[in-house]
This record gives C-alpha cells, sequence and structure tokens, in this order.
C-alpha cells in the first residue's frame, strides 16, 4: 500500500491543480496578472513553510548539498516563469483552452525526461504522449 503512495499524492495534485485554475480564473478578474502571480506566490511560500514546521523537517536545511541547493534554485525560477505565463494566459484566454496547453508540460517532460534523465521509453509512454498531444491540440484549437 505505502509503496503507491505517490499515486494518491499525484491524484491529489491534479485535484488541486484543477481548483487552482478554476479559482485563478474567477480572481484574476480585474487583476494584473504579475500581481496576482506574487499573491498566489506569498500563499504558496507560507503554506510550504507551515508545512515544513509542522513535519519537524527545518532542521535538515543545513544537510541539503550545494547541488541539491543549485536545482532546486532552478526549479523556483521556472515555476515563477511557469506561473507568470499561466496566469497571463489565463487572463486572455478561456480555462478550458489555457489548461490543456499549460498541462502539455506533461509531454515535454517525458521527453526530458528521457533526455536528461535517461528514463526508460516505451511504447506505451510514446502512445500515451502521442494521445495527450492530440487532446491537446483538439482542445485547444
Amino acid at each position: 500500500m505505502w509503496q503507491n503512495m505517490w499515486i494518491i499524492y499525484a491524484l491529489l495534485a491534479a485535484f488541486f491543480a484543477a481548483l487552482t485554475s478554476i479559482f485563478a480564473k474567477v480572481g484574476i478578474t480585474g487583476v494584473n496578472a504579475d500581481l496576482a502571480t506574487a499573491i498566489r506566490t506569498a500563499v504558496v511560500l507560507v503554506l510550504a513553510w507551515v508545512f515544513v514546521f509542522v513535519a519537524g523537517s527545518q532542521s535538515e536545511i543545513a544537510e541539503i548539498s550545494k547541488k541539491s541547493w543549485i536545482f532546486l534554485i532552478l526549479s523556483g525560477v521556472a515555476t515563477g516563469f511557469s506561473w507568470l505565463f499561466f496566469y497571463r494566459a489565463l487572463q486572455l484566454g478561456e480555462a478550458s483552452k489555457v489548461v490543456p496547453i499549460d498541462k502539455f508540460s506533461v509531454v515535454i517532460t517525458m521527453i526530458l525526461a528521457f533526455i536528461f534523465l535517461q528514463e526508460a521509453v516505451s511504447l506505451k509512454v510514446i502512445i500515451g504522449g502521442v494521445l495527450i498531444t492530440a487532446g491537446t491540440l483538439i482542445l485547444a484549437f
């Protein structure tokens, strides 16, 4: 059971990502997209630190390697750009069209994982990527 907990967390992430898009589309009305992103980011920052302190893992900060720091910072920069562009797109377009394009990141992630992480390429993964791409194109255009 516990070895498959990642599936539960992934489903919860998908559910909350869906709520994020709906709440953002409603909340961004009449608000500058960059300001909306900054507000969202501040809330995420506070919530993340609450989780760290509730779990008691703040003492682990000193143990983080230089490589991990670099890649966590790069991940944060990428997240920031992703959110800024997502909010701008959401402000200008329909959520039902913006979100599928945003979720095309799944296919991009798969390709990057094959190239940089040497993850296995299988027929099942290729078919899934092709179907996601087709679905994105159908929903977005």
